[in-house]
């Protein structure tokens, strides 16, 4: 190691103790049972460095007796202060001083992450005690049970002797269904219903518009104060998907995506408009403010990966029945559960001349006519009667704005 380096990383070792010792002076430095501040860490991350550069059995011998030190000062002070934080710190701090002699910015970056959370004590203790539910602790480890355990074990090949099957893309839309319930849940907690679910909504279209017409639907069911809001949510979840919907097109066919840039351009003002008219008149007064029982239902996710299951299957099936006719009616049944791989299917046949531009125009306003009225179906059953015809209406008005474009402007 060359003495610019060392300089370099004994600087940053002792910048992170400067910081870590910071933050505990100022959040312990009024009592007496404060064992470690400025100083003291300091002088553990320079202890760390110092000892990385002797060697890595000095800088263990150096970490074990700082090891032993803390347990020392722990049975000092266990009984007026119970917590391990302060000597987990002054470990922390030994380990980063000798991290910063081999990886500055990492061990800045760590000792930064590390202030944050010793500074952040009251706000988190607050988070955890009174803010966050058992319920919602309960959603977000199934949560991520089904997306960090289960998804990975599942094959992403096809099992159908017809190649449309994959378990891990069908529990893919397991995990976004759970997932969109769960962010309009949070951000429903987080800025009100009135801006939150809406939001939530608009970026969850980007994963998927069907699992966010269920899930907020399935939230305005549980709080009747909700259905407005949630109807805002979900049709600006599919000017998020329609956004989507265009730039498969334009990848896969970009004169297909000049034809029918008017057409898009006015559904996407349509639904703008009608998720504001849905905002108007909602205030967050209005609307509980409690957490909902549950975040999401998990039979509810499951039952929508099923019906794509079967949409797939058909769409398929009608393709190699019927040729390139069965394969534009296949793809506008298949809208009704992946509105984007029919696009994609669409636009893959114009682009190979499968399919008259004429023709693909109106197909894409098909697939759009096919995937609003399963969305419609899907918003009914999931939300009830009033959320299910606020979404029917926004989708329909949708549907009806391409109509008349694609009539009247030629492509």
């Amino acid at each position: 190691m060359d003495w610019n380096q060392a300089i370099h990383g004994l600087l940053t070792a002792l910048g992170i103790g400067l910081l870590i010792g910071a933050v505990r002076e100022r959040q312990h430095g009024g009592r007496t049972s404060l064992q470690a501040g400025v100083r003291t860490h300091a002088l553990a991350a320079l202890l760390g460095a110092a000892g990385l550069m002797l060697g890595q059995a000095v800088f263990v011998v150096a970490l074990l007796a700082v090891a032993a030190l803390a347990w020392t000062s722990y049975r000092v002070t266990s009984r007026e202060d119970p917590g391990l934080t302060g000597e987990i710190a002054l470990l922390i701090t030994v380990l980063l001083g000798g991290l910063g002699m081999q990886q500055q910015a990492l061990a800045a970056a760590l000792g930064v992450v590390v202030a944050i959370l010793l500074w952040a004590k009251a706000p988190l203790a607050r988070l955890s005690r009174e803010v966050i539910s058992d319920q919602e602790v309960r959603d977000a480890l199934l949560l991520a049970a089904c997306a960090l355990v289960v998804l990975p074990m599942l094959p992403d090949r096809a099992v159908d002797p017809w190649g449309v099957l994959v378990p891990s893309k069908l529990w893919q839309i397991v995990v976004l269904v759970m997932g969109v319930g769960m962010l309009g849940h949070i951000a429903l907690r987080a800025v009100g219903a009135r801006w939150g679910l809406p939001v939530a909504g608009f970026f969850s279209g980007f994963a998927s518009s069907t699992a966010a017409v269920a899930g907020f639907g399935r939230g305005s069911r549980a709080a009747p104060g909700l259905v407005m809001p949630s109807v805002a949510a979900a049709l600006l979840a599919n000017l998020a998907s329609l956004l989507l919907f265009a730039a498969v097109i334009g990848t896969s066919s970009p004169t297909l995506l000049k034809a029918a840039a008017w057409p898009l351009a006015a559904a996407a003002l349509v639904l703008l408009l009608c998720s504001a008219l849905g905002l108007r008149h909602v205030a967050d007064e209005a609307v509980p403010q409690g957490p909902a029982a549950k975040a999401f239902q998990l039979k509810h996710a499951l039952l929508i990966a099923l019906v794509i299951a079967v949409v797939l299957l058909l769409s398929e099936g009608l393709r190699q029945l019927f040729g390139q006719a069965g394969a534009l009616a296949g793809a506008t049944i298949a809208a009704l559960g992946e509105l984007h791989a029919a696009a994609a299917s669409i636009a893959g046949l114009t682009a190979s001349g499968g399919l008259e531009l004429a023709q693909a125009r109106w197909g894409v306003v098909a697939l759009l006519a096919s995937a609003s009225l399963a969305k419609s179906v899907l918003a009914f059953a999931s939300g009830g009667g009033r959320y299910g015809a606020g979404v029917a209406f926004g989708l329909g008005a949708m549907v009806a704005a391409a109509v008349v474009v694609t009539w009247v402007v030629p492509g």
